[in-house]
């Protein structure tokens, strides 16, 4: 069996998203058990320069939204960033993974050769789909989802490599 698109995009953001519901769960009791306004989590930061915990899970959801449809040759569905709290965050990664369940691996048969077109920096980028995924969707939504992770790991949730992976022990 080769490369299937499908299975390298639609099962992976689906468990990982579930990861990330479960990363913020904790955050959300973390920050009720140590007495800490939920908002201080939600609005941190690891650096001045970089988005906050709320905009990063926006934006991890986005790429594990978008990529599926890009590649399936499907219309973006709009999801505009309106989450105020960790609840609103977990809604939006549950619209996100049954998003993700209405795509079969039939939806993506020629993905990894279908041209993916996109605007980055106000030029026009053209791959093909397996580039698309492998090297811009898959890097980004991991990127945020690590930086969501390290925000709340950094103010002082007890997390591990295992939360992260949701490895079971």
């Amino acid at each position: 069996m080769g490369f299937s698109v499908y299975d390298a995009s639609v099962p992976v953001f689906s468990a990982m998203l579930a990861n990330l519901a479960s990363v913020l769960e904790k955050g959300e009791e973390n920050a009720i058990s140590r007495k800490i306004e939920p908002s201080v989590f939600l609005n941190a930061r690891l650096a001045p320069d970089m988005l906050n915990l709320t905009k990063q899970v926006q934006i991890a959801t986005d790429h594990a939204r978008n990529a599926p449809s890009r590649l399936a040759g499907r219309a973006l569905v709009s999801q505009p960033d309106v989450e105020t709290d960790f609840a609103g965050l977990k809604t939006r990664i549950a619209a996100v993974q049954e998003h993700l369940a209405g795509f079969s691996r039939a939806d993506m048969e020629d993905a990894a050769e279908r041209q993916i077109t996109l605007k980055i920096g106000g030029q026009e980028l053209n791959v093909p789909g397996a580039d698309y995924l492998l090297r811009f969707a898959t890097p980004n939504f991991y990127f945020h989802m690590t930086a969501a992770y390290a925000i709340l790991r950094h103010n002082g949730v007890p997390l591990g490599k295992a939360d992260f992976l949701q490895v079971r022990r």
